[in-house]
């Protein structure tokens, strides 16, 4: 058995006046990737100079104005990625690199180094302050820990000064604010901004990072509006998040924790990051644009963005990811495929306007097609494969014959074991019900009147087993005439009950496609289908098509 004994629950925040719960996002926030930092350090094999050049200039793309490239005094390879950029002049004019430091002076000098150059650069200063960290890392009180803060906070302000060419934003961290007393780390970050004394035009960040995701979200969300309320100088300040996914749940932190006041968000693509992650920015993203909110980043080409990611990380995106994922926009389910497909039928009413069941954003929107909104397997059914039909090439069956072909893909499905592609589902279609000429076969056929002006007769030629024969027969119709005369030649009493046509364009196809159903006198119903340019034709090619599925059985 799982000893759970040895944990203790997360304490709540004792906050009864607290107002996030009743706010609603209605902007995106600040975006700041770490992909290039926290991403890259999480990886079995950090990326290359080349593949971070790569991911940089997608990021720039996609839209980040705000990207945190490295830690410059972690390893040459960071410095040097550093350098490069600004030596080359590859950061944008309305893009700012963001850098980490720990609060230790040789890693301060060493980032500013770095950034020498630069046209504006965040820096972003961070020592741990937790509870647990300070007891079992530092061994050091609050107080001490407070000036290791203050000690990196004032070397920034003189490392800065000696590059007045660059224009410097201040950042800083409490790490593992999660795991830190609350009224503490209010202290921290205030003794920090009273330093490097922040206005409303020269705004510092303070962010404050779930760095062990420890509790529920709304926990999270009750610290980050606690300290809005208690921080110095709050209109001077840029409160940002940094949510990490022990729990899975660093989406959900970081929304409610927007509506708790954030203003800027620090994640990566996908959610990668040390241990289980950090927050998907994407994820955050897409999830603004669902609510009609401009997200600020362009996703529009989502196949992009996973092709770059599990090249230069060598990982892979789930296939159920909300939005990257490839199955993400498909249903095997049945209930699921008959209710997307008559939702698409529906939005042809409002096409401004997205509502299709089990479907939450129009795949189009990220570069998806509709072509696998609906796979089909042995799990799917008549709407799916209606679907399938409709879509991949115009044909639109009566439920009745949408009924009668799924039992048959079920089938096809169960013995392969596996879904089955668009086109062997027109094929099946074609070779179950389409013109079927054995045993008759309709050669010709010609109308002439009866004296009856309610009533036509019909001469057809056809053949029987290969035997060729004459049937004539009256009726109502052409199609009422030629069913009394195959009636009474095979012996089968049978009617038309369901009957439809449409214009067929598929491949070198372009004609009509008409869809018969039959009942014999015991009541059960055969379905064919006949083809032809003309209409009549292709009617009685799907009653020969019907008669002979009712003649096989």
């Amino acid at each position: 058995m799982m000893n759970y004994t040895k944990y203790r629950p997360y304490p709540p925040m004792d906050m009864p006046d607290r107002t996030w719960p009743s706010n609603v996002i209605t902007k995106a926030p600040i975006w700041c990737s770490v992909d290039l930092r926290d991403g890259n350090q999480s990886l079995e094999i950090p990326m290359s100079l080349e593949e971070k050049i790569e991911f940089f200039d997608f990021l720039v793309k996609t839209g980040f104005k705000e990207i945190e490239i490295g830690f410059p005094a972690a390893s040459d390879t960071e410095f040097e990625f550093t350098r490069y950029l600004i030596e080359n002049n590859k950061i944008p004019d309305d893009v700012t690199i963001q850098v980490l430091t720990q609060s230790r002076p040789h890693i301060i000098r060493r980032t500013f180094e770095a950034l020498r150059g630069a046209k504006r650069a965040i820096v972003h200063l961070y020592n741990s302050t937790s509870t647990l960290q300070r007891d079992v890392v530092f061994n050091a009180s609050m107080e001490e820990i407070t000036e290791i803060a203050e000690r990196g906070a004032m070397l920034f302000l003189e490392e800065a000064a000696k590059q007045p060419e660059t224009e410097f934003v201040f950042q800083y961290s409490p790490e593992s604010f999660t795991g830190t007393e609350m009224p503490f780390a209010v202290d921290i970050c205030n003794a920090v901004i009273d330093i490097w004394q922040p206005t409303p035009d020269k705004k510092v960040i303070i962010n404050l990072p779930s760095t062990v995701e420890m509790a529920t979200a709304n926990i999270y969300a009750d610290q980050i509006e606690y300290c809005c309320r208690n921080l110095n100088r709050r209109d001077s300040l840029i409160i940002s998040l940094h949510a990490h996914n022990d729990r899975g749940l660093a989406v959900a932190e970081t929304e409610l924790a927007i509506m708790a006041g954030a203003q800027r968000v620090e994640g990566t693509l996908f959610g990668n990051g040390e241990r289980t992650g950090n927050t998907d920015i994407m994820n955050v993203a897409m999830n603004l644009f669902t609510q009609g909110i401009d997200p600020e980043l362009d996703f529009s080409n989502i196949d992009e963005a996973v092709e770059l990611y599990e090249k230069v990380t060598r990982m892979t995106v789930n296939a159920r990811h909300p939005y990257a994922g490839r199955l993400v926009y498909t249903a095997f389910s049945g209930s699921h495929q008959d209710a997307i497909r008559k939702g698409m039928e529906k939005m042809k009413e409002h096409p401004d306007r997205w509502e299709v069941p089990y479907l939450h954003i129009d795949p189009m929107d990220v570069g998806r097609t509709y072509d696998p909104i609906v796979r089909i397997n042995s799990q799917s059914g008549k709407g799916g494969v209606a679907f399938v039909l409709e879509q991949n090439f115009g044909l639109y069956l009566p439920k009745a014959f949408q009924q009668d072909f799924s039992i048959v893909i079920t089938k096809l499905s169960d013995i392969s074991h596996s879904d089955l592609e668009p086109q062997q589902i027109f094929d099946e279609f074609e070779k179950e019900y389409i013109d079927l000429i054995e045993p008759i076969k309709l050669l010709s056929y010609k109308e002439a009147a009866t004296g009856d002006e309610d009533e036509v007769a019909v001469e057809s030629r056809i053949t029987y087993n290969g035997e060729e024969k004459t049937i004539v027969g009256k009726g109502n119709g052409i199609l009422d005439a030629f069913c009394h005369s195959a009636s009474r030649y095979t012996g089968k009493e049978f009617e038309i009950v369901n009957y439809s046509e449409h214009s067929m364009e598929y491949g070198t196809k372009s004609r009509a496609i008409s869809y018969i159903q039959i009942r014999t006198s015991d009541g059960r119903d055969y379905f064919g289908a006949g083809t032809s340019s003309n209409i009549s034709k292709s009617s009685l090619r799907a009653v020969v098509s019907a008669i002979n599925k009712m003649l096989a059985e």
